[in-house]
């Protein structure tokens, strides 16, 4: 099948990193404001397809089967729109993959959801943790084990880096709030998987309480004001979180048990580089995942390191380009992209929705917008409240409205 892709930044490149293991799918075509040609040119170089670089969305959709909306997430409701009226006027699509977060916000969410739903095209939402190999061979593993003794109770779950790529991605006005919009959607997605039961579907657990607490640790004082600064963010205006530690709780609807699923994102981990770490522990058993333990390690001398043009050729979000470095032979498979595209193509050539759908991605938003809402209030929040549920519809979060000062503190210059 045709691909083509909405977006050409280091989200969509990493993608085209993951579809050289894919089998299915040709990335056809590319639409950005900036980073088509290149893009365009590596899927060429690389074997990925006789991708181009298409002027429209609406251009593009009429020329591929899959569209993949991978621009930034301010972006991603004129871009379904715009899919949206190709479809309509005759483009035959056979899937339609939005990268997480599905929106920054659950108004934003849910017009993205009601559109997309009228297309009648199988949907994908991409996250990536879910389909990480170490997880489906974990719980392939325990799967007799859970059945014999029970399901998993607790879950926790960590993402850190130093920090994003991109000067937006630092802008909760443009992003949607700071790490825990960003990365804590990955959290609490793979936590509530984790925990779900072998065979049932993936919001199976019902989610009835969020407790959360955020904080701005490290990027609120110098010299990283100044490097934000550099980028075109101004942290003493418009400051978002560096740090959330969140604790979801999930009941099981046919045994009234209760789970819990802790989630820690932060933008302060200056270690070797990305980290995704999980723990899911049930009666008598456990697994864990850790994506800096590999079986490849580097080591740059002094004399050498100038040598080193990127860090993160061995590993994304290294923070270190000398001495002993972890190195990750195939980051796209080990976070999990690979097994998403599989999942996606083979569903859609079926013309099916993949195993996550833009459902389930609003779902995960209910769970951010819960998050927000309970370090705002000092308090938790009850998911079961249907005042709460009715607030959410045009809930905005202060660190995304950009007043991140009043929730976060004054950071001074």
């Amino acid at each position: 099948m045709r691909l083509g892709m909405i977006g050409a930044g280091f989200n969509a490149n990493f993608h085209a990193t993951a579809l050289r293991s894919v089998r299915g799918v040709e990335l056809a075509g590319v639409y950005a404001p900036k980073g088509a040609a290149e893009l365009v040119a590596r899927a060429r170089n690389e074997g990925l397809g006789t991708a181009e670089v298409y002027p429209t969305i609406a251009e593009m959709c009429n020329n591929v089967e899959i569209i993949g909306i991978f621009c930034p997430n301010f972006a991603r409701l004129d871009a379904i729109h715009a899919i949206a009226d190709a479809v309509k006027r005759g483009a035959a699509l056979k899937g339609i993959i939005v990268e997480k977060p599905l929106a920054r916000n659950l108004a934003e969410a849910r017009e993205f959801v009601d559109v997309a739903n009228g297309l009648g095209v199988p949907q994908a939402y991409f996250e990536n943790q879910i389909h990480m190999s170490s997880i489906v061979g974990c719980r392939a593993q325990l799967a007799k084990v859970a059945a014999a003794m029970g399901n998993p109770h607790l879950a926790r779950s960590a993402e850190e880096h130093g920090g994003p790529h991109e000067p937006w991605f630092w802008d909760p006005t443009k992003q949607g709030g700071g790490v825990w919009c960003d990365m804590g959607c990955h959290s609490a997605a793979v936590g509530w998987w984790t925990l779900t039961p072998e065979g049932k579907a993936p919001n199976f657990l019902k989610p009835i309480g969020v407790t959360a607490t955020m904080g701005l640790l490290k990027w609120r004082h110098q010299p990283w004001l100044g490097k934000l600064l550099e980028r075109g963010v101004d942290y003493t205006k418009t400051p978002a979180e560096d740090y959330a530690l969140v604790t979801i709780e999930f009941q099981n609807p046919e045994t009234g048990q209760i789970v819990l699923a802790q989630a820690t994102d932060s933008w302060m981990y200056d270690a070797p580089g990305l980290r995704l770490a999980m723990e899911v522990m049930g009666p008598a058993y456990s697994y864990n995942v850790d994506s800096l333990s590999s079986p490849a390690g580097l080591f740059i001398g002094d004399a050498a390191a100038e040598a080193v043009a990127n860090a993160e050729l061995a590993l994304e979000k290294s923070q270190a380009s000398r001495g002993k470095l972890v190195m990750q032979p195939d980051e796209a498979d080990l976070y999990g992209y690979v097994g998403e595209w599989r999942d996606a193509v083979k569903n859609f050539a079926a013309g099916k929705s993949a195993l996550l759908d833009f459902n389930y991605g609003l779902d995960v938003v209910v769970l951010v917008m819960a998050g927000y809402l309970s370090h705002e209030r000092g308090c938790r929040i009850d998911l079961t409240d249907p005042n709460v549920l009715t607030e959410f519809k045009t809930y905005v979060p202060l660190i995304q409205q950009g007043y991140g000062a009043t929730v976060l503190g004054p950071v001074a210059g």
